[in-house]
């Protein structure tokens, strides 16, 4: 047996595990020590399911119905399973293929063609069959790591996708928490203008009363028809508001708006406390700063996956099997076939297509190394307002309850001094609009500080945690 094959075969084994390009290195990027805007608490890390902590029945009824249904969330789970199955696709170009093929047929030459230049009276078949099954056997050495560097490419890849769904099931249970806040906000709000036009009402037929006695004229029931109907425009632009919050829950669920509802509740759960761990443990557990690290690691494989083109290519070929021209005697050992054979590919003139993709990957592993470091640089900035957020709330919020005590007993004192004469109706009606201006303020600060903590639990990474 020839040993020149071997010997082709065992350089090209030596040599498949060359493999060109740059190694993956993360980047060296610190989130620094601490918070601007807060105290930092390290091993501080959320729990998974981060929303119960609200402790709210139907928050949590409505993140898990999400969570199993989202559509959005179903096709970044296909986004994922389809990137795993391409790594199956890549690692399988690591391997040897082996077919087997299979051919039979038959075919018939004309009499002419056939007795052109042949002596007279010599005979032909002009009928000819041809059997044919073989084993055949592929390989692609990988001489310069092409394949591997393509493999590294696409599992990481994969990674990314797998963080990406991650971030995007937090993102889905943040959103449907900042809706049903939102929704709760204005079911605060409609509760607080429905009493308002109770109020209002009685007073117009007070005021209307004694117009008919003729104790006052027309103006205060005016004033005051005035003022509830302005109360109903606010309940109507609550009410729309309300809706549309409610119509996008049911999407956020995988709903129709006509088969979702939510009863009116203005009562809501705790308010948690919710802090921030260490920059650098909040930048490591956050799925997609993960997935901007994954997408920077397979760009940088797809270098030498370029640079690979550079190179020579060889590869082996062999093959075994039979060959007859009569079925009957196909399986016959005189009948076997055998071949085998390596070829070798080298670019010698390109126009400079290899030297051109080649850039274009450096460039591209540019491009996600600045995504990368502007993912940092994103994730520490919502944090950060976060926390800003929930330091101006809270003291929108003190302000707000001392208004309100302060707004309350200026109305008081008004409708006291209308009622001896010392004032006109007009005084009333701004007091009792201030209260109800600082009433609805109120609602949606109390909802805007449930909206920010949930903000901040994405911002933090939610309970995700690296593995």
């Amino acid at each position: 047996m020839n040993p020149r094959p071997l010997i082709l075969l065992s350089a090209a084994l030596i040599l498949g595990s060359c493999t060109v390009g740059p190694d993956f290195q993360t980047p060296d990027i610190s989130g620094g020590r601490k918070w601007k805007e807060s105290q930092t608490v390290a091993n501080s890390c959320l729990p998974d399911t981060w929303w119960r902590l609200f402790n709210d029945r139907d928050l949590t009824r409505l993140i898990d119905r999400a969570l199993a249904a989202n559509n959005d969330l179903a096709a970044a789970k296909a986004r994922m399973d389809t990137a795993r199955a391409l790594v199956g696709v890549d690692r399988a170009k690591l391997f040897p293929t082996l077919n087997l093929n299979g051919s039979a047929g038959i075919a018939r030459v004309s009499q002419e063609s056939a007795t052109y230049n042949m002596p007279p009276g010599f005979v032909i078949d002009l009928d000819a069959q041809r059997y044919r099954g073989t084993f055949d056997l592929a390989y692609d050495p990988d001489l310069w790591g092409r394949n591997k560097r393509q493999l590294e490419a696409s599992t990481a890849q994969a990674a990314a996708s797998a963080f990406m769904l991650d971030w995007q099931r937090l993102g889905i249970a943040t959103e449907v928490a900042r809706q049903y806040f939102l929704l709760r906000g204005l079911d605060a709000q409609q509760s607080v203008l429905e009493d308002t036009i109770k109020s209002r009402k009685n007073t117009l037929d007070i005021q209307q009363s004694k117009a008919d006695a003729g104790l006052i004229d027309a103006l205060p029931g005016s004033q005051a028809r005035t003022e509830l109907e302005l109360a109903r425009n606010d309940l109507a632009i609550v009410e729309r508001q309300r809706g549309a919050a409610e119509h996008a829950l049911a999407v956020l669920c995988a709903k129709r708006p006509a088969d979702f509802s939510l009863p009116h509740r203005d009562k809501v759960g705790t308010l948690p406390s919710i802090r921030a761990d260490l920059p650098a443990a909040v930048l490591h557990r956050r799925p997609d700063v993960r997935a901007a690290e994954q997408h920077l690691r397979a760009a940088n494989a797809r270098i030498g996956v370029a640079e690979a083109a550079f190179y020579p290519n060889f590869n082996l070929a062999a093959g075994a099997g039979l060959e007859s021209i009569d079925v009957k005697n196909f399986l016959d050992w005189e009948n076997r076939v055998l071949a085998l054979g390596a070829g070798l590919a080298a670019p010698v003139f390109d126009g400079g297509s290899n030297k051109a993709t080649w850039q274009a990957a450096v460039s591209r592993r540019d491009e996600a190394l600045a995504d990368y470091r502007n993912s940092l640089l994103v994730a520490l900035r919502e944090v950060e307002d976060a926390l800003v957020d929930l330091k101006g709330l809270a003291r929108s919020r003190t302000a707000l309850d001392l208004a309100l005590t302060s707004a309350v007993e200026t109305q008081r004192l008004s409708l006291e001094r209308y009622d001896k004469g010392l004032s006109s109706y007009l005084e009333v009606v701004e007091a009792g609009r201030t209260v109800l201006r600082i009433q609805l303020v109120l609602a949606h600060t109390d909802a805007q500080q449930r909206i920010t903590r949930a903000a901040l639990a994405k911002a933090l990474g939610g309970g995700w945690s690296a593995k």
